[in-house]
């Protein structure tokens, strides 16, 4: 099956984003927009070892996700600022939308990349590959007061 851009998905990154993101001359932190659509019914398949014993939704297991990796996030200096719900676009193509939209900085870009490989923060990436349909991840140079 051929994919366009409307059916695809996004939930891992492209292979070359972590050479990218280390290669930007940005310096100090970065905060990284998180756009999130939950599956209906969270999709363990590829996770069977993290699965529930009773099916869940896409935000159950998105939360499941979260109270993995918040401690972890955490270690590496980085912290939600903002999280909220979405709802239908005011700007933007009326068929895209987004559940849950997050702010999360961190000290530097290698803190987000040594987060993003830690060894267990990895063991518990299941849960939030099962919970979502598609997300974006864009990196956010901070810009207060110019």
């Amino acid at each position: 099956m051929t994919h366009t851009q409307e059916d695809e998905s996004y939930l891992h990154p492209k292979p070359e984003a972590d050479e990218v993101l280390r290669a930007s001359e940005a310096d100090g932190p970065v905060v990284m927009l998180n756009l999130l659509r939950f599956r209906e019914i969270a999709d363990y398949r590829g996770n069977p070892d993290l699965a529930p014993d009773v099916p869940v939704s896409g935000a159950v297991a998105y939360k499941r996700y979260m109270a993995h990796s918040g401690p972890i996030l955490a270690r590496y200096g980085g912290e939600v600022i903002f999280m909220g719900e979405g709802g239908a676009m005011y700007i933007g193509p009326d068929n895209e939308h987004w559940h849950l939209m997050m702010l999360v900085r961190y000290p530097s870009r290698q803190d987000f990349l040594a987060f993003t490989s830690d060894a267990e923060y990895l063991a518990g990436l299941g849960h939030r590959v099962a919970a979502l349909a598609d997300s974006r991840l864009l990196p956010l140079n901070p810009k207060l007061g110019q």
